[in-house]
């Protein structure tokens, strides 16, 4: 049953193919969407078989065939579902599967429905194999595939120059965090001896001495790979770019799918990185500043898909730094919950779109709150949920992370956390409020279309919000024994659950054990946290509730500028690494293809036809030539004997 999770995208994919346009767009979408429905069907009865087991033996691995076999090495195509991989698996059917019925509504009117439908089976078929992989190289296929369906989703109306560099752009950025992947996997290969996960982490403290050279480079290298796939400093840039592709794909992307792919494989690696300090400081400090960094990009984006964008790349900073601080399982809680409110935000700002005949830039919108009634209760559960505010989703998972780095000591990392809640609030209901509130700013064509979206869009709408209100109680700390758990006690619900994979309260290892904090600090870290998320709320009203213009940009020019143009990353990345490595393209291509390689192609041909020229002369098909060249022969035969 675990084989047949992500079988069965896999198979819609292949009906897609070949019975294409006779499915109809109604075959397609029954097609498209069943398959994955069904899949989160059979991951729920998996993950509830899973939980009939004792805690110490929660674990399903289904063997598919042996891939291949050299000497004491093999590797098979096999499947493990735990309680971090049922995790994952859940959200990603889950979400995935409400995304595609939207979609249903979203692409009804494209030209290319079916083809659209066939990627996203294709996405979520390759997502889940990296999920559920039992060893390091199922992960890397589908750790490429994933690559290979982003480049081709965001870049799907390819007849837009813009998608066709966007996706480019994601594929070759991902390509250098792959590369580190690449590196990590194959040295944990030659000082292990195995890419099975069991294996490997059962020989990494014996091969490995904890710190060193080697399980340091190991680790960075996998780290690289992680910043690639989940747009992390200094691999962020494509993320926001992928805007380029429809919405409904940008909700997959950021929510369900790619980009919590290099925080599950930290995670999943929990073992190696808790050997190697130096790269698990690396991986708070990264992820704290890309929260940091993004979040004050967010704040002077117009894009309203943008926005989301570099919220995203803020919020697995978050994730990221969780990890790094060793509180792994917070990590995954708050991808879980981001999973619920970030799809609902894209989904959201897609029914936004679709209302306004493909209009994002929000200071074209306003006032769209009465006019747009679902739409608009459902972006401010969203907005409030990833602002941090009780008792929605994201409070307690962003509360939890934050607690965390100030327990263990990473106080730095803490305030950067705290400044990024503040920023989040604030450029989210920015958000809110350019595009629900304040007088209507909309085009004549757009006020003429104006109308909210059809049932089909909605309903998914409606569960996220269900989710992202209620989504974050499996963070309730519960009684035992008569005393109250604290959270970072591993008194959560989903802290117990990851506890056979991470350890007691997520932390991975004792030597990395996130410390207990006292009752009343973890209550006043509580109050610092809503706080900040009430003041950026609080300042985002004061600025454009009722505001005509842009406030940042009147009061800090030089400030908004730099911020609207991100701080001229993407220009430094083209002067510094774009524009050198294309001009040695241009020269190898002229020197190399051109004359060596060409020039030995041609020079061969060159040969063989003058040859040819040479040997046309003799070979001329007549008799009579024939026997003048014998005769001629047979004189110069004689005339030699009669020489000598």
């Amino acid at each position: 049953m675990l084989a047949l999770i992500p079988a069965l995208p896999l198979a819609a994919v292949a009906v897609n193919l070949i019975l294409g346009d006779r499915l109809g767009r109604r075959g397609t979408a029954f097609l498209a969407c069943g398959a994955v429905f069904a899949s989160f069907v059979l991951a729920a009865l998996s993950v509830i078989h899973l939980a009939s087991l004792p805690p110490g033996a929660r674990t399903m691995v289904a063997d598919v065939y042996t891939w291949m076999r050299v000497g004491d090495f093999k590797v098979d195509v096999a499947f493990l579902l735990d309680p971090l991989s049922s995790v994952m698996v859940l959200v990603v059917t889950g979400v995935g599967f409400l995304i595609h019925l939207y979609s249903v509504g979203y692409m009804a009117h494209d030209a290319s429905f079916r083809r659209f439908f066939l990627y996203l089976n294709l996405f979520m078929f390759a997502m889940l194999t990296l999920v559920l992989a039992k060893n390091f190289l199922v992960m890397f296929v589908g750790w490429e595939g994933v690559g290979l369906c982003s480049y081709l989703l965001i870049g799907f109306w390819m007849d837009r120059p813009s998608a066709a560099r966007a996706g480019m752009k994601a594929f070759v950025v991902n390509r250098i965090g792959d590369f580190g992947f690449l590196l990590g996997m194959l040295t944990l290969f030659a000082w292990t001896g195995s890419l099975d996960y069991e294996r490997v982490f059962a020989a990494a403290p014996i091969v490995f001495h904890p710190g060193t050279l080697a399980i340091t480079f190991a680790t960075l290298a996998l780290l690289l790979g992680a910043t690639g796939k989940s747009a992390q400093i200094p691999l962020y840039t494509w993320l926001p770019d992928a805007m380029e592709g429809p919405t409904p794909v940008s909700a997959l992307i950021h929510a369900a799918t790619m980009v919590t792919a290099g925080v599950y494989m930290v995670a999943r690696c929990h073992i190696l990185f808790t050997m190697a300090p130096f790269s698990l400081e690396t991986v708070a400090v990264i992820g704290a500043a890309t929260a940091l960094f993004a979040a004050t990009i967010g704040v002077a984006q117009n894009d309203i898909k943008r926005v989301l964008a570099y919220s995203t790349v803020s919020q697995l900073g978050y994730m990221f730094f969780a990890c790094g601080v060793g509180a792994f399982g917070a990590g995954i809680f708050h991808l879980m919950t981001h999973a619920f409110f970030k799809a609902l935000l894209f989904l959201g700002a897609g029914s936004v779109i679709h209302a306004l005949s493909g209009e994002q830039d929000m200071r074209k919108m306003g006032g769209l709150a009465s006019r747009l009634p679902w739409t608009h209760g459902v972006m401010l559960v969203a907005c409030v949920a990833i602002a941090g505010i009780p008792p929605f989703a994201g409070f307690f998972s962003k509360d939890e992370i934050l607690s965390a780095a100030f327990a263990s000591g990473h106080y730095g990392v803490w305030v950067a956390g705290l400044l990024g809640a503040v920023l989040t609030a604030f450029y989210m209901f920015r958000l809110y409020f350019l595009t629900f509130r304040g007088s209507s700013r909309l085009t004549h064509e757009a006020e003429h279309h104006l109308h909210e979206s059809p049932a089909v869009m909605v309903a998914p709408l409606v569960v996220l919000a269900a989710l992202s209100v209620v989504g974050g109680f499996v963070g309730l700390p519960f009684q035992e024994g008569g005393r109250r758990l604290t959270t970072l006690e591993g008194g959560a619900a989903l802290e117990r659950w990851l506890a056979p994979v991470f350890g007691e309260g997520g932390a991975a290892g004792a030597s990395h054990a996130v410390p207990h904090l006292s009752f009343t600090t973890e209550w006043a870290l509580i109050a610092v946290s809503v706080a900040a998320a009430a003041f950026g709320i609080a300042m985002a009203s004061r600025a454009y509730a009722k505001a005509a213009g842009e406030p940042i940009a009147e009061k800090a020019p030089r400030l908004y500028g730099l911020l609207e143009h991100k701080y001229w990353i993407d220009e430094l990345y083209d002067t510094i690494a774009v524009r050198p490595i294309r001009a040695l393209g241009d020269v190898l291509w002229r020197f190399w293809d051109e004359k060596i390689v060409d020039g030995t192609v041609n020079g061969v041909a060159y040969v063989v036809e003058w040859a040819s020229a040479v040997l046309r002369v003799f070979q001329t098909g007549f008799v009579g030539t024939y026997a003048l060249f014998l005769t001629l022969g047979v004189a110069a035969l004689i005339a030699h004997y009669l020489v000598r």
